[in-house]
């Protein structure tokens, strides 16, 4: 599904050639969960970006669907991310003017309007958000944006979920719900990217890497 093949990334900075990722290579196929741990600045992050097809490798190749999102136009990219990624963030990235619901339903130029209602009303009821789908997010818990982000991602039925730190705002019990939604996705056929450096995530994991560096080191 999702393959790394010697993935470098450099930048340049005041004192020379920064290196983000130092031929980095992994692959993921359906029914797994990678978690890619690691200290702040190890370039866990730009990975995650790499992986979306939003941030070009300096060398080595992405495939996705054993396609390469960086030999496609900007546009096809975009259209490969809609309807074959689902992110998740730490940050959540609500529309604070919209309610739970709308949020949900935000990507869903990909599907047709009557699906793309009935997919929403399931995901609210599978998130157990029945009783905030007319809320905002200001009048919702961190655990109830986190669960609306996770129910938006899943709305256009992704192959794949990135996901950065999303429990790392969270408390155990609200990490601990949306570690078992994530295994639950990866049960059906799904699979998950996750970079934190949350030591539990390595318990809901089907396998773990660690970064140092920018490398993988184990």
């Amino acid at each position: 599904m999702l393959e790394f093949k010697n993935i470098s990334m450099w930048f340049d900075g005041p004192e020379g050639k920064v290196t983000a990722l130092d031929e980095v290579s992994f692959s993921i196929s359906p029914g797994e969960f990678l978690a890619v741990r690691g200290p702040s600045g190890c370039g866990k992050t730009t990975l995650l970006l790499a992986a979306g097809g939003l941030l070009r490798p300096s060398a080595g190749q992405v495939s996705l669907d054993g396609q390469d999102p960086y030999m496609l136009s900007s546009e096809m990219r975009s259209r490969m991310r809609a309807s074959m990624i689902g992110f998740v963030f730490q940050q959540f990235h609500l529309i604070p003017y919209l309610t739970v619901r709308q949020n949900i339903m935000a990507p869903s130029l990909a599907l047709p309007s009557k699906e793309a209602v009935q997919r929403t009303q399931e995901l609210v009821s599978n998130f157990g958000l029945d009783d905030r789908a007319g809320h905002v997010p200001a009048q919702l818990s961190t655990g109830q944006r986190q669960r609306t982000a996770l129910a938006r991602a899943l709305l256009n039925k992704p192959k794949i979920i990135l996901a950065d730190e999303p429990t790392g705002n969270l408390d155990e019990d609200n990490a601990d719900i949306v570690f078992d939604y994530l295994g639950k996705y990866v049960s059906d056929g799904g699979c998950v990217l996750l970079v934190t450096h949350d030591v539990r995530a390595a318990a809901h994991a089907t396998k773990t890497l660690q970064m140092s560096q920018g490398r993988i080191i184990e």
